[in-house]
């Protein structure tokens, strides 16, 4: 079977699990959290997508703790080398500093050598500029090449 895939979930992902108002991404979430169970991947948060989830209100707040702890995950820390590389996204132009958060998740990917970023944040992550933005500055620091795909990509590499 060999290594598992390195699997980093921005807060979208967690959010998803309890987003009524979008079923089919909702239901895509579940499947997805399953996978997750069953410890199919290697998932990773970081210190940022915890904080995001403190930060919602009750009663879904404590509905995405119960779901997180379904599940096997490893949490990294917002360091200097993050940092480092959410700045270059901003100062490269891919995302303005008001999605600083959305860079921070990025970076904390980038640095662990994640395989992938899994993101429903069409608007900020899984998109194209960001996608080559990415790839340019992982590039030019020599971090290993990073994935950025919406869950339903890792559902149907399951077929």
């Amino acid at each position: 079977m060999g290594r598992k895939l390195k699997v980093y979930l921005d807060t979208s992902v967690i959010s998803h699990l309890m987003q009524e108002d979008v079923p089919e991404k909702m239901a895509d979430t579940r499947k997805l959290w399953e996978m997750f169970r069953s410890g199919v991947y290697e998932v990773c948060l970081s210190t940022v997508t915890l904080q995001e989830i403190d930060d919602c209100s009750e009663p879904k707040k404590s509905e995405l703790w119960k779901y997180l702890n379904q599940i096997g995950y490893v949490t990294y820390d917002v360091t200097e080398d993050v940092l480092e590389v959410a700045h270059q996204i901003v100062n490269m132009g891919v995302l303005t500093r008001k999605s600083f958060d959305d860079c921070q998740h990025i970076g904390v990917a980038v640095v662990n050598n994640c395989d992938c970023i899994i993101s429903w944040n069409f608007k900020h992550i899984v998109n194209i500029k960001t996608i080559r933005g990415v790839r340019a500055i992982t590039n030019l620091e020599g971090y290993k090449p990073i994935e950025i795909w919406s869950p339903s990509v890792l559902l149907e590499s399951e077929g």
